[in-house]
């Protein structure tokens, strides 16, 4: 079973733009939230067959889990491919996973980390960690240990409690000047995304 992170989409509820259907989202996620994913499924299916963001993320949780229904990644890349596009930070997250993984599609690492940029950007933990293991790998072309660095940085900034053990770990490997400019990146990047930190 495949369990994708559901950590920020409590963040997302407000998001909804047609208030009649907020409490039908809600109602849904309560549901989902206490495996009850019947009606979770009843809940959203028309609100994202509609091509309510939220929504749409919940019915890709639903069918990329197998949670109340088959598994189904076809099902699964369309409703988060359709949340994704509309800047669905869960979303995105779960379409990298996906791509990096080959589920449902070919495994495409290029398309992976496209989607956890755009994820880690808006502070999905996941995502900044799933780029500090892909340019953490030191075996990998993309081995890049100034942005491992700066990601896991982030990660820990964000309150993941493995993080740090990371960083220490690629500092074994990296000189002063290169931890420096990880440090100013990540630097850089909370200083632009500050919104983000005051909503933790």
């Amino acid at each position: 079973m495949r369990t994708f992170s559901r950590t920020f989409l409590a963040a997302f509820i407000v998001l909804l733009a047609p208030l009649v259907w907020a409490g039908d989202f809600q109602k849904g996620w309560a549901a989902y939230n206490s495996t009850d994913y019947a009606t979770a499924l009843s809940e959203w299916r028309e609100l994202a067959d509609a091509g309510d963001t939220d929504a749409c993320y919940g019915m890709g949780l639903l069918y990329g889990n197998g949670f109340g229904v088959d598994m189904n990644d076809d099902l699964a890349l369309k409703y988060y491919g359709t949340a994704a596009a509309q800047g669905h930070a869960e979303a995105q997250y779960s379409l990298g996973v996906m791509y990096q993984n080959g589920w449902g599609v070919p495994m495409d690492e290029e398309e992976g980390i496209r989607w956890y940029l755009l994820a880690a950007d808006q502070g999905i933990v996941g995502a900044q960690l799933a780029l500090g293991r892909v340019y953490g790998m030191d075996y990998s072309e993309k081995y890049d240990p100034v942005a491992a660095y700066a990601w896991f940085t982030l990660a820990a900034n964000f309150g993941d409690i493995d993080a740090k053990a990371k960083m220490e770990f690629l500092e074994t490997r990296m000189t002063p000047e290169q931890v420096a400019e990880a440090n100013g990146r990540s630097e850089a990047w909370l200083q632009s995304h500050e919104n983000l930190k005051a909503n933790e």
